[in-house]
């Protein structure tokens, strides 16, 4: 199947429209244009600090848990094996993989709702995906000459469009993402690749967590039923520890396989030859089957009924969603008390949004530390 798609890839060249830069760099014959954004994201601070941020469990209880880093890491192994399959460009869908959450604040969805909560009584939003962009583009500093990490066009079209689209009258400062087209597919397969690694790694922690029985979701999430049916024939006897890790890895090849088939079976219906007719195409060529699809709706719906809902992480998010806001209002009451470098963006970003963006930069610890400090401050 390899190189089938490679007339509708992103080229990655040179004269390449989507390799343009915002400021002239150098450029490094050793080395692709998205090699060098690969390693410029690798190497930013926002990518470090993706350790240290929830992925579904914010207390942490066990070290096995994933992070946002860990997570990240799987998204892009399985997003770099479907773009070599299809021949796609593996060094762009890999860039936009380890990039593609560097924009979540801490504690996850809880944190991240209860930004976009403060941020809307000020009639802002927070959007993770467009916060990602103003890291690349404005709040690393790596570089003498100018602010932000410099990535090409083609990364940071794939950051704010690889999960959704965006109205050009909503949308106007992104004017320059071809907001009246569709993605590469590159950018495309990273949403999906996203949703195998999280449903193959919340059943898994969910199982570590104690909070999910194997036996219940083998009667309740028929992709992950039948295959732990199929490993278990082929291993009978075996611990069922041992038989649901087995049948995770089952269940994320086959929806990975799915994800390759579907999206080259649709490129080929048809007929795209180029990049541009991927472009024009009314909807999303990258997509899974109709079976896989309804299977992927059902685990989500079980995983949002008896995971992410249950008691234990609803007091979790809670927690997170109180001490986000208290933080928020503290510095919207005592702008003072911010660090010294972010007093110069108030005057052109407000307040408001100099707030989330400090906020939406921490790891989960230090957002701890903080708010235990401001309670102390504020005691006193």
């Amino acid at each position: 199947m390899a190189n089938d798609l490679k007339d509708c890839a992103v080229a990655g060249g040179t004269l390449d429209p989507l390799t343009a830069r915002i400021y002239p760099a150098p450029e490094r014959p050793s080395r692709t244009a998205f090699q060098r954004d690969r390693e410029r994201v690798v190497q930013s601070r926002a990518f470090r600090r993706l350790a240290g941020k929830t992925q579904v469990f914010t207390s942490r209880s066990s070290d096995h848990f994933r992070s946002r880093l860990t997570h990240t890491i799987e998204v892009a192994e399985i997003a770099r094996a479907a773009a070599v399959t299809l021949g796609l460009n593996e060094d762009l869908v890999e860039t936009l993989a380890l990039v593609h959450d560097i924009g979540h604040p801490p504690f996850g969805h809880a944190g991240e709702r209860a930004l976009d909560q403060c941020l809307r009584r000020h009639g802002l939003i927070f959007d993770h995906n467009l916060h990602a962009l103003r890291i690349v583009e404005h709040f690393e500093q790596r570089y003498a000459a100018h602010r932000g990490l410099n990535l090409t066009l083609g990364v940071r079209e794939g950051i704010i469009k690889h999960s959704r689209d965006y109205s050009a009258a909503g949308h106007p400062e992104l004017a320059q993402y071809f907001l009246d087209e569709k993605p590469p597919l590159e950018a495309q397969l990273i949403d999906l690749a996203d949703e195998i690694a999280y449903l193959t790694a919340d059943l898994d922690d969910g199982v570590e967590s104690g909070l999910l029985e194997i036996r219940h979701i083998r009667e309740n999430v028929t992709i992950l039923g039948r295959c732990y049916q199929v490993v278990e024939e082929r291993h009978p006897g075996v611990e069922e520890k041992y038989l649901f890790h087995e049948a995770l890895q089952f269940m994320q090849n086959f929806l990975t396989d799915d994800l390759i088939a579907t999206t080259l079976a649709n490129v080929q219906a048809i007929g795209a030859a180029s990049l541009e007719e991927i472009r024009r195409y009314p909807k999303r060529l990258a997509v899974f089957s109709a079976q896989a699809e309804s299977e992927r709706l059902e685990e989500k719906r079980y995983l949002y009924d008896t995971l992410y809902t249950c008691d234990s992480l609803e007091r979790e998010h809670d927690k997170a969603e109180q001490v986000v806001t208290a933080l928020f209002e503290f510095w919207m009451r005592d702008p003072e008390e911010l660090p010294r470098g972010h007093f110069h963006d108030i005057e052109t970003e407000g307040l408001a949004r100099v707030v989330a963006d400090y906020i939406a930069g921490m790891t989960d610890s230090f957002i701890l530390e903080q708010y235990a400090q401001v309670k102390r401050a504020v005691r006193r």
